[in-house]
C-alpha cells in the first residue's frame, strides 16, 4: 500500500465514523464489525467502492436501501475525506517540482497512475524479498562423513 494511502488512513478516524453510522442504523455489535470490516476492505483497495453497497447489505445482513444509504454516507463522511487527503499529499510533494515530458507521458500511458509521481524509495531495492532458494538437506552419505571425520 503507498505510503500516501497509509498515511492517511492513518490520519483519519474511520472507527469513529464507522460506529457513528451503526449507532444510527441500529447495527448490533456483530453487525458494526462487519461493517467495519468491509469498510476496510474499501480502503485497503480489496473490494472496489462499487460494491461496497452490495458487501454491507450481503455481509451486515442489512436492507438494500439502508446498505447504501449506508454507503453514501461512508463514502460524504470516509472516502471522500481520504481521497481529499491524499490528493493533497500529492499536489504537496508536486508543487515545486516541474514534470518531465517523459513523466508526463509515463503518467497518460499509465492511465493516470499518481505513482509516476511519487517519491522513490532508494533502500526500496534493498527490502526486497529474499528469493526462494530450494533448501537442499544433506544426504545420509554427507551426514556419516561428517560425523566420522568429527569423531576422528
Amino acid at each position: 500500500m503507498p505510503k500516501e494511502l497509509q498515511e492517511a488512513i492513518n490520519a483519519f478516524d474511520w472507527v469513529k465514523v464507522t460506529e457513528e453510522l451503526g449507532e444510527k442504523y441500529k447495527l448490533s455489535e456483530s453487525e458494526l464489525n462487519d461493517f467495519q470490516v468491509e469498510t476496510l476492505l474499501v480502503l485497503v483497495g480489496f473490494t472496489d467502492l462499487n460494491f461496497y453497497a452490495t458487501a454491507i447489505e450481503n455481509r451486515v445482513g442489512i436492507t438494500k436501501d439502508d446498505a447504501k444509504k449506508m454507503a453514501d454516507e461512508a463514502l460524504e463522511k470516509i472516502f471522500t475525506p481520504i481521497a481529499d487527503k491524499i490528493t493533497e499529499k500529492i499536489k504537496e510533494k508536486t508543487k515545486n517540482k516541474n514534470p518531465s515530458p517523459e513523466q508526463t507521458l509515463n503518467f497518460i500511458l499509465s492511465g493516470g497512475d499518481y505513482s509516476a509521481f511519487m517519491e522513490q524509495r532508494e533502500n526500496q531495492a534493498q527490502e526486497a524479498a529474499p528469493t526462494n532458494k530450494p533448501i537442499n538437506p544433506p544426504s545420509l552419505a554427507d551426514i556419516k562423513a561428517k560425523l566420522l571425520i568429527d569423531n576422528k
